[in-house]
């Protein structure tokens, strides 16, 4: 019987979860495609290949010589160079794409937000006196931090900062989510944190932090979210898959 092909652009709880779901329908040939950029990544339920296309026109040519049916884009919400990538690969492959896009938290009542455009503007949101800091960033985002070397910082990742800020005062943590709020208002409370610099992810795995600044009474800094390609979207795993399910049924076995 032929079976649809899928390719998962991955790297999120979400996706993993989809591909799950998507596994448990016993029907799609699934790939999960993962950056690469974390060590030691949590255990997949399906084939998966790690590294990148070579830009949008690479990954078209995957899409067409591995005869996709279906491409999901269930990257995270930041990373808008490999959404751009998969909206222009669909197009020049002709391979349909819809993507999962969890939605960002909302301000609630008691949130001490400063929004800012970027992680460039995040450091000048700190201010010139010092204060210490939490980050809650990719490794990959750290650099522009050098040009204050003021603060003090405390900086949680997935993997090791390898090699280590060249700042005078920067504490690290390992650790991987989901964090609850009464351990992230514990942490927040023995390191005197003052102050959060955070992207906008959504998603329960790292609220945590959201939650205990607000009881916490602390500033957030907040990254406001990149604007990503319009493309077919969805906010759950559960709707992403019921999409699927429809758009590709099971395919009956012709009689004589």
């Amino acid at each position: 019987m032929a079976v649809h092909s899928i390719l998962i652009l991955g790297g999120t709880t979400e996706a993993r979860q989809l591909a799950e779901a998507l596994r448990g329908m016993n029907r799609f040939g699934l790939e999960l495609s993962l950056a690469g950029r974390t060590k030691a990544p949590v255990a997949q339920p399906v084939p998966v290949r790690v590294g990148g296309f070579g830009g949008a026109e690479g990954l078209a040519d995957y899409l067409k010589a591995n005869a996709f049916d279906l491409l999901i884009d269930a990257t995270h919400p930041y990373a808008a160079r490999i959404s751009a990538n998969a909206a222009k690969a669909a197009q020049i492959s002709g391979v349909p794409l819809v993507a999962l896009r969890r939605p960002g938290w909302e301000r609630q009542a008691g949130d001490r937000w400063t929004e800012v455009e970027s992680v460039e503007a995040s450091v000048a949101a700190l201010g010139r006196e010092p204060r210490r800091a939490f980050l809650a960033l990719g490794r990959q985002e750290l650099l522009p931090f050098k040009a204050a070397p003021q603060h003090d910082y405390l900086v949680r990742s997935v993997d090791p900062v390898e090699p280590p800020l060249n700042l005078p005062n920067v504490r690290y943590l390992t650790a991987r989510g989901p964090f609850n709020e009464a351990d992230e208002q514990a942490l927040l409370a023995e390191s005197g944190i003052e102050v959060i610099v955070s992207k906008n992810s959504g998603g329960a795995a790292s609220y945590g932090k959201i939650a205990a600044a607000r009881a916490l009474a602390l500033q957030v800094i907040m990254i406001k979210r990149p604007v990503l390609p319009e493309v077919p979207s969805f906010q759950t795993v559960e709707a992403l898959t019921a999409h699927v399910d429809q758009a590709f049924p099971p395919i009956q076995e012709r009689g004589e």
